[in-house]
């Protein structure tokens, strides 16, 4: 028997024995990702077949390494429930593409295949939790976690091993179209974000990821693209030396020390340099100085679109090789690695490298111990009631209160006639972000959750008007219900929502209609980039005239981006953000605004007054104020509303003066707070620290986050909040790009957001050797 089929054998001696057996034609197959997976099989009448296209591709390098997307369905793909894999044919269609491979290839090297993650498994049936700038609002990175461990359970139980999933990119620019995808616009909450996702995805230790129920979780995007100028989606960053240390690379730092095994590149550009051919990023900082060891996949196309930068697709692929890059994602351009290599653009050993980490990727999942899934499994376990209860308690924590004037939220449940109004009232897909399967039903949305709540009430409902059509038709329907009721709910916002006539590019991103016979109602995701932050269409208008009429109104927004908002701002009620909350969002929002549970998200990106605002993220450096309107955002990173009242107190250093030889060698400044519950009703309250170095030798910014804790509290209980700062939390990268520690002053702040702390300040004394 081969020794890479010897089970009793360490894995590292398998692969390199399957390495030693393979052609230069089956090491190139095994970095190979170029076919779409939804066209591995077909569905016929009788059942499932494998493709044409699939056997192709598996004769073009004697096997397949890795396949994207076998069950994504959306518009992009094209696949529904007519032609998809509902849960409970997912291991039918997994187990004959690996039976043809290990039957019909010379090694049998099983596939690894990978899917789409960014809420939830892209495909048929499974679990859609809320985007990530939602799942940031909670600012509970454990409870995240336990999403994570949800998702992975369903993506294995489907029989894949792996799946992307955002998290790195930091929102700097919310025009940006996919900021849904971000957790926030702050690297320190960002990286514990990012390291939740690992742990959940892949387990806490190592041997984890051969568990039935854990993937590799591939984060992306590495990196800069929150911030592409403009807000102009996978373009150029202007991100300096500093930045990109600062803000950028903390989340994938995080994410390599949770033990990440694979991670995506990101399309565009730093200084100049494409990401996917940027030797510093992928390979000095990422391999050598983090000593990461895992996969580095390409994004979807992103090689091709190097291929006249670089005087051909061989060329292309030669580069991006060269500078780190392993697993192809959809590039052609890869059809081109043997000749790259026999003409000695790549070396050979280089090639071995990356085949031996995918190789070894499959061995440590169980790949080719255990190739096949179980049939019933996924039926079991793709939407099971604990990950629902898990997806529940995600979606309450999501919502920040942003305005409740007179305490008119939480609304009484023996009002007898209420109207909820708007686009996003009663349209299911609005709630649940970009990259969404279709759905069997319509799902809970705000309208039916407000309505199970007050079954015994009149809720009148209209639309009033779409999220970006200017069409007015329905106002009048809209405000003879709001006229005939006590209250009006009015739920605006965005949408993400992909329809199967619009047009996609290659890579999956929307493409914008140049002359559009009706506004495409998409202004959110990937590809839908905008220049203003108002809401869109005529929304603001129905708005005004339903506020005219004198009764209370709250404002729910779902969204996947913060809209600039100061007029609701000044004249409504309340306003409760939403988000994108996904499945379970209706009925969770329902649950807040009348009280069942206490709402205690918190902003993790600044809502501006303005677009002419940006950048306005907390963590900038010290500016000038504009003429015509504040700097400051008009709500700020951070805050957010409860029913219950709390106050901070006694705030202690346990040494107010620090040696920095002491910090150096590992001892902590130990920060105390007391925080009690002085409302009536039991809340969750999130408090934070921030610092600011004040003696430095390059410019700080005026506030960092270094810690945050969400504690949970009686009416009249007290609990007392400690932070710890170590060197990696006060330390600064110098002018000549060294990470050290400076003796000074800094000040450090603790309250309930970046702009409502007090503030205490630590001394460090000395210069480090």
């Amino acid at each position: 028997m081969e020794q890479y089929k010897d089970q009793s054998l360490p894995f590292g001696d398998r692969a390199e024995d399957l390495l030693s057996r393979m052609t230069l034609k089956e090491k190139v197959g095994q970095l190979n990702q170029k076919m779409r997976g939804w066209k591995a099989y077909e569905k016929k009448p009788g059942g499932y077949e494998i493709s044409d296209e699939f056997i192709k591709e598996a004769e073009f390098g004697d096997g397949i390494g890795s396949i994207y997307g076998l069950f994504r369905a959306d518009p992009v793909t094209g696949v529904d429930y007519h032609n998809g894999v509902p849960k409970e044919d997912r291991a039918d269609v997994l187990n004959r593409l690996q039976r043809y491979i290990m039957e019909n290839t010379r090694l049998g090297i099983p596939i690894l295949i990978q899917e789409d993650a960014p809420h939830g498994h892209m495909a048929l049936d499974g679990t859609l939790f809320p985007t990530n700038i939602g799942i940031g609002s909670t600012w509970n990175p454990q409870l995240y976690s336990e999403v994570m461990a949800c998702v992975a359970a369903e993506v294995a139980a489907s029989g894949a091993k792996a799946a992307m999933i955002s998290c790195l990119d930091i929102l700097q620019d919310p025009r940006w179209g996919r900021s849904e995808e971000c957790f926030g616009e702050d690297p320190f909450l960002s990286a514990s974000f990012t390291a939740a996702l690992v742990r959940g995805a892949q387990g806490l230790n190592p041997e984890d990821i051969s568990r039935q129920d854990k993937i590799i979780s591939i984060v992306k995007h590495f990196c800069g693209q929150g911030a592409a100028l403009g807000g102009h989606n996978g373009k150029i960053a202007n991100i300096g030396e500093r930045e990109l240390h600062e803000i950028h690379l903390p989340p994938m730092e995080a994410a390599v020390k949770a033990g990440t095994r694979a991670c995506l590149a990101a399309y565009n550009e730093i200084d100049g340099i494409q990401c996917h051919t940027n030797k510093k990023l992928l390979t000095k900082i990422l391999r050598e100085r983090w000593g990461y060891e895992g996969l580095i996949i390409s994004d979807g196309g992103a090689v091709d679109q190097l291929a006249d930068l670089f005087g051909g697709p061989e060329n292309a692929v030669a580069a991006a090789f060269n500078a780190g890059l392993e697993i192809n994602l959809w590039n052609a351009a890869y059809e081109h690695l043997e000749d790259a290599a026999a003409h000695g653009k790549v070396k050979l050993e280089v090639i071995d490298r990356a085949v031996r980490r995918i190789l070894m990727a499959k061995f440590e999942t169980g790949l080719f111990d255990h190739p096949f899934t179980e049939p019933e499994l996924a039926g079991r376990v793709v939407g099971c009631p604990a990950f629902r209860a898990v997806n529940y308690r995600a979606a309450c924590e999501c919502p920040v209160l942003l305005k409740n004037e007179h305490h008119l939220l939480p609304l009484s449940k023996s009002i007898r006639r209420l109207a909820v109004i708007g686009p996003n009232a009663d349209n299911f897909y609005n709630q649940l972000g970009d990259y969404t399967a279709p759905q069997r039903d319509g799902g809970m949305t705000v309208l039916k959750g407000i309505r199970r709540k007050l079954p015994d009430a009149q809720v009148l409902y209209a639309q009033g008007c779409a999220v970006r059509n200017p069409s007015k038709e329905g106002f009048p329907q809209a405000l003879a219900a709001a006229g005939k009721s006590e209250l009006t709910i009015l739920v605006l916002g965005g949408s993400s929502t992909r329809g199967f006539s619009n047009q996609y590019a290659a890579n999956g991103a929307a493409i914008v209609p140049e002359n559009p016979e009706r506004p495409l109602e998409m202004d959110c995701g990937e590809g839908l980039d905008v220049a203003g932050l108002e809401l869109g269409g005529v929304q603001l208008d129905l708005a005004k005239e339903i506020i005219a009429l004198g009764k209370p109104v709250v404002v729910v927004l779902i969204q996947g981006r913060p809209h600039a908002i100061p007029w609701l701002a000044e004249h409504c009620q309340a306003i409760l953000c939403g988000w994108y909350p996904g499945q379970e969002g209706g009925a969770a929002l329902a649950d807040i605004l009348f009280g069942d549970v206490n709402p205690s998200g918190k902003l993790t990106v600044s809502i501006p007054r303005s677009s002419g605002q940006l950048p306005v993220y907390y963590n900038h450096k010290p500016y000038n104020d504009y003429v015509d309107m504040k700097s400051s955002p008009l709500y700020p990173f951070g805050f957010g509303l409860s029913y219950t009242r709390f106050a901070y107190s006694n705030l202690r250093l346990d040494q107010p003066k620090m040696s920095a030889s002491d910090i150096e060698k590992g001892q902590k400044a130990v920060i105390s707070v007391d925080i009690k519950n002085t409302g009536a009703v039991a809340g969750a309250e999130t408090a934070q620290l921030y610092i600011h170095d004040c003696e430095s030798c390059v410019s700080r910014r005026v506030r960092e986050l270094k810690g945050f804790e969400k504690i949970t509290l009686q009416p009249g209980e007290t609990k007392t909040v400690v932070f710890t700062l170590s060197l990696g939390d006060l330390g600064v990268w110098n002018e000549d790009m060294e990470f050290v520690l400076e003796p000074g002053t800094v000040q450090i702040f603790v309250g309930s957001s970046s702009a409502d702390a007090a503030q205490i300040d630590l001394v460090i004394e000395g210069r480090l050797s």
